[in-house]
């Protein structure tokens, strides 16, 4: 059995996914929900939709993670690690726990595509349910993206699909969640402070294939070390594995460039799709992200002449090598998702013809930047900006660097006046791309608000310089 027919539910934290499962819980009471309570964590205090949920039959327990009672599900907010002692107390007093993922594919278990990655994810599952939605096939696009998958099943349309982007996170605590299509882009070190290590990282990756079998597909990027290292687990369901990379890998089923076209081969057949130079988004990663995404949806019934029509009508998403401006024939780019090395690196190869002056910096993860420097500085970038709490590290790292490339090495406080700085090193011609390698918490709540002031910030520019 998926879950009880009916069932106490625990939920553990309060942020966007606890209370959409407090929602979802709410709703149903006295239906298949016995009871919802809800444990916010230590740090947690009422707030207007607690006490709204808590009218609505809600218990709630707040500033503790001393969990008490007997439950038979309990659903574990993302935020909280599998290794925490909240989750340990949580398992402790319920039958079953889970991610929020799960819980809502064991309610609405047909037709699901997965998609994770360090990087990319986003993208690749925008592209898959922009395809599904111009191919006439119903798809809603949930999981870290944005709507909680719990949020979007009771609205859910017959025969529709669900486009996922699942976190390492949220597939830590996964057992049954059975993606028809489950798709891999690359594993490089992140998150270490919740999993742990990097194995129990990529081992939470690699638990998006777990529950596959014949019939199903799985699309591995071969081109990353850490996701080729799972193509072993994707094969042993018995699907049909695709592999991903720019080059041919000459498998029945793969995806890759020909000649600059897109092509797509699933169990010998060949689908020709679009040349890259049509696509909206740049940057050789994302030629992979709209290679995933189109072998996705060519699995599931879209046609040849949907996908490109779709591959060719996807713009840039907000925060994801996005352009904002052109100022004085510089042009500006935000690219605030990227929080770490291995997504600044990516975004880097969508300008392999114009000087790059880059912005680096926030609150820094503590990646190592060795093999990092080196890549940017063979790169086309002309100058660095650190900026934040990471500055003086990422400074340290690329001074060495400067003296034996033609790179300036420069430092700012803060955003605004990385900014103000990057619009002194770029010249007509030059790209200023704020692709910070770090996350945001030393000065924003997230990349979202980083990527907007970055924006409010050239606006001004750009209005100083209609003034003068």
């Amino acid at each position: 059995m998926l879950l009880p027919e009916t069932f106490d539910l625990l939920v553990l934290g309060l942020g966007s996914t606890g209370l959409a499962v407090a929602r979802w819980g709410a709703a149903h009471l006295g239906e298949r929900v016995r009871s919802v309570t809800v444990y916010g964590g230590a740090a947690s205090a009422p707030s207007v939709e607690t006490d709204a949920l808590g009218a609505a039959g809600v218990s709630f327990v707040f500033g503790t993670e001393l969990v008490e009672g007997d439950y038979d599900v309990c659903v574990a907010s993302p935020g909280i690690s599998e290794f925490s002692a909240f989750f340990a107390r949580g398992r402790e007093h319920a039958l079953a726990i889970m991610g929020e993922p799960e819980f809502a594919w064991r309610l609405s278990p047909e037709h699901w595509i997965a998609v994770t990655g360090t990087n990319g994810k986003t993208t690749t599952t925008s592209l898959i349910n922009h395809i599904l939605n111009e191919s006439g096939r119903s798809s809603v696009a949930v999981g870290n993206i944005g709507l909680a998958p719990i949020a979007a099943v009771d609205d859910r349309a017959p025969g529709s699909w669900f486009a996922a982007e699942l976190s390492s996170y949220q597939l830590a605590t996964t057992s049954m969640l059975h993606p028809r299509v489950a798709v891999l882009m690359n594993i490089t070190p992140d998150h270490l402070a919740w999993h742990g290590t990097l194995d129990a990282y990529a081992a939470a990756k690699r638990k998006i294939f777990a529950n596959q079998e014949p019939g199903d597909l799985a699309v591995v990027c071969v081109e990353d070390a850490g996701a080729r290292a799972a193509l072993s687990a994707a094969r042993s369901t018995g699907a049909a594995v695709c592999e991903l990379s720019h080059d041919d890998s000459g498998a029945a089923s793969a995806a890759f460039c020909d000649e600059g076209v897109l092509v797509v081969r699933l169990n010998g057949v060949e689908h020709r799709l679009v040349p890259t130079a049509e696509l909206r988004i740049r940057g050789a990663h994302n030629e992979l992200n709209a290679l995933a995404a189109a072998a996705a949806a060519l699995w599931v019934g879209a046609s040849d002449e949907d996908v490109r029509a779709a591959l060719v009508s996807f713009t840039a998403l907000e925060h994801r090598i996005e352009p904002v401006a052109q100022i004085d024939g510089v042009r500006y780019i935000n690219d605030s998702k990227a929080t770490n090395t291995d997504a600044v690196v990516k975004a880097l190869t969508a300008f392999p013809d114009e000087p790059v002056v880059l912005l680096l910096g926030g609150s820094d993860k503590g990646t190592p930047l060795e093999e990092f420097v080196e890549d940017v500085v063979h790169s086309t970038v002309k100058a660095v900006v650190c900026f934040g709490d990471a500055r003086q590290r990422f400074l340290d790292a690329f001074v060495e660097a400067a003296g034996r490339h033609d790179i300036d090495v420069a430092e700012a406080e803060d955003l605004a006046d990385a900014v103000d700085v990057a619009r002194s090193l770029a010249e007509r011609g030059d790209v200023v791309l704020l692709s910070p390698a770090c996350a945001s918490f030393d000065e924003f709540s997230g990349f979202e608000e980083r990527g907007r002031a970055f924006k409010e910030l050239v606006a001004a520019l750009g209005r100083d310089a209609e003034s003068a």
